[in-house]
């Protein structure tokens, strides 16, 4: 886990953006995000964008904790409720894998469990090894 954390921080945008990784194993992932001002958008909500940032890099963290180099092919995201919330949770979950393809889902959360977005990702996985072992 401290390896894949370690190759994770190198994630400038993220780690700008406030997104920490909670815990990552074969396949899943959880990172999580204080919300704060720079969040919000005009409306006073959390910006989509950030509530995609997030999600983004949960699915990231998973698809490429096999230890093989992985990028998103295809993504999209539906925004379930506007928040105010001040602490957001994505949780990353693969669905299928094979030697070219992953499809994963993204469940954000607030800290009241209710479902903030769901985001669907399916990554290009090349045979790039990342240099990092899997997480056991």
């Amino acid at each position: 886990m401290n390896e894949i954390k370690a190759f994770f921080a190198n994630d400038r945008f993220a780690s700008a953006a406030g997104v920490e990784l909670v815990s990552a194993s074969p396949g899943r992932a959880v990172a999580r995000m204080k919300i704060g001002q720079q969040h919000h958008n005009a409306l006073g909500i959390a910006q989509g964008g950030a509530i995609f940032t997030l999600a983004d890099f949960a699915f990231a963290v998973a698809c490429n904790s096999h230890g093989t180099m992985a990028v998103a092919a295809n993504v999209s995201i539906t925004f379930m409720k506007a928040t105010r919330s001040v602490l957001l949770t994505a949780e990353a979950k693969e669905i299928s894998k094979n030697h070219k393809l992953g499809t994963y889902t993204v469940t954000v959360t607030d800290e009241t469990g209710d479902i903030v977005a769901l985001f669907q990702g399916l990554a290009y996985r090349k045979k790039d090894l990342l240099p990092f072992r899997p997480p056991a």
